[in-house]
């Protein structure tokens, strides 16, 4: 006879401060900081030219997008300010780790971006780089910077709004 037992959920060890987040499956590099600088107004996802020695490096988690941006020349758009460290192995033939890696996307999406950048303040910025299959990808936002007011006003809403929570259990305890 087969007993069955209740799998108990272990809880989730907190995260503590200065430890690397543990990013989505297929994520190799994330920008957090994107949501903290930028209201996000659109996203798109765009393949990304890249090298061997790069996939190679990025397949190993090793990338930096924090102060990335993508520009626009001559109708096509390109990923500058990300850092691919070079490959180990590859150790003749790598790449350059701060070039600037062109982005693909359909000629209408293109055209259409350069449309609504040519309002005020909208920016490119990528907020991660991931693995669709065996393609590498990045998520772009089309972002208006925030003043530092919206900041402070958004920092103070959300601790307004944990004392709320905070209250609330304690009530219903």
């Amino acid at each position: 006879m087969a007993t069955s037992k209740k799998s108990k959920k272990s809880p989730k060890p907190k995260q503590a401060k200065g430890e690397p987040r543990e990013l989505k499956s297929g994520d190799v590099a994330t920008n957090r900081r994107a949501r903290h600088k930028f209201e996000l107004v659109e996203k798109f996802e765009a393949g990304v030219e890249l090298r061997g020695s790069e996939v190679k490096s990025l397949r190993d988690g090793k990338a930096q997008i924090n102060e990335a941006f993508a520009t626009i020349n001559e109708g096509e758009i390109f990923l500058r300010g990300a850092h691919i460290p070079p490959y180990g192995p590859a150790s003749s033939q790598n790449h350059e780790p701060d070039r600037a890696r062109k982005l693909l996307l359909h000629r209408r999406e293109i055209e259409r971006l350069i449309g609504k950048m040519a309002q005020k303040g909208l920016t490119l910025v990528p907020t991660r780089i991931y693995f669709k299959g065996p393609r590498a990808k990045v998520e772009l936002a089309l972002a208006r910077g925030k003043e530092g007011r919206d900041r402070r006003r958004e920092i103070k809403d959300r601790d307004t709004q944990r004392e709320v929570e905070r209250d609330y259990k304690q009530r219903m305890r």
